[in-house]
């Protein structure tokens, strides 16, 4: 496929170097740097353009293959524009082996009825939306979402749970801070750790630093945390019955980058490497029920100038779409 030429490029755009810039894009460079808060150094800015100049051309030759019918969503520049898709892997990397050994899978309840559509924020479980930025954080947003969640379920309070004390203090549990993380080793923290402190006390810095946790500051504790089996009958069991699920899925496609809205057709999506983690908060389908496209709801962690407001929809009930039901799991309090 054409996009993948293109990102070989795009990887390539930092250590080589920067070709003549596309003076026809000056005005548009500058309004994106502007958007964005931009600053360079004169050599930084000459890379980082070139890098930019490509993402430039794959989101207009996508955008030209939309008019043709070939896709079924829509990519569009953001504020990653001047990053290539090998270093926004990194950002969201984290280690796509799981032992499970220590946690404890739920079984599916057979009496379970799922109602045709599910949207969690609508009843309040779920906070507004937040940025990662620089640090590769996203396994911390997405526990911190699904104990909100639970929280929310127990006591009726919707409150911003703190990402930094998670990226500052699991880090003995086997977690690398700004440099990914597995979910499993996050909500080990958190239950043995005996609480976690809301974002108001222990805000979001995006950078490790010494832990500075406060038992006396904490606001939840989780009792323990569950594993759900790896097929997408018991993740829509989960969720139905439970609430939002911290999941892990291949975002390693520049399609996913620049994913603007509609539902996720990455054909290259795999469902065996899970390298970023999302929060669960419902499903749906596009179109007439009888004929509708179904799709899962995912809360990402890259602000709401990404996809739909910070959403995105991926395919349902299509053998796993990008690993959603591959390492699911969610605490209880």
């Amino acid at each position: 496929m054409i996009l993948a030429v293109l990102l070989g490029f795009l990887c390539l755009g930092v250590a080589s170097a920067a070709p003549t810039p596309d003076y026809s894009l000056d005005a548009e460079w500058e309004e994106w740097k502007r958007s964005n808060d931009k600053t360079y150094s004169q050599e930084e800015e000459r890379q980082r353009r070139a890098v930019w100049e490509e993402n430039v051309k794959m989101i207009k030759l996508f955008s030209m293959e939309n008019g043709l019918g070939m896709n079924n969503f829509t990519v569009e520049m953001n504020e990653f524009g001047d990053m290539t898709g090998e270093e926004m892997r990194k950002l969201m990397m984290e280690s796509s082996v799981l032992t499970l050994s220590n946690g404890k899978r739920i079984q599916k309840r057979g009496d379970v009825k799922f109602p045709k559509t599910l949207d969690w924020r609508t009843q309040g479980y779920v906070t507004p939306v937040r940025r990662q930025l620089g640090c590769g954080a996203c396994w911390a947003f997405a526990v911190a979402g699904s104990i909100e969640a639970q929280l929310f379920k127990k006591t009726g309070r919707l409150i911003p749970l703190s990402v930094q004390n998670l990226v500052d203090c699991s880090r003995t549990y086997g977690t690398n801070g700004c440099k990914g993380g597995r979910i499993y080793n996050a909500f080990q923290y958190v239950k043995n750790n005996g609480g976690l402190e809301a974002e108001a006390t222990y805000p979001y810095e995006a950078k490790v630093r010494r832990c500075r946790y406060r038992p006396e500051r904490s606001v939840v504790k989780v009792a323990r945390f569950l594993v759900v089996p790896r097929n997408e009958e018991a993740l829509m069991n989960a969720l139905v019955t439970n609430g939002p699920i911290a999941v892990g899925i291949d975002a390693s496609h520049e399609s996913f980058l620049r994913y603007t809205g509609g539902i996720y057709n990455e054909p290259k999506c795999r469902r065996d490497s899970p390298n970023h983690s999302v929060l669960l908060v419902g499903y749906g389908y596009e179109g007439r029920e009888s004929e509708g496209r179904k799709y899962w709801l995912v809360k990402n962690s890259h602000g709401d100038n990404w996809g739909e407001n910070g959403y995105m929809k991926i395919p349902r009930d299509q053998n796993n779409y990008c690993g959603i039901a591959s390492y699911a799991m969610y605490p209880i309090l």
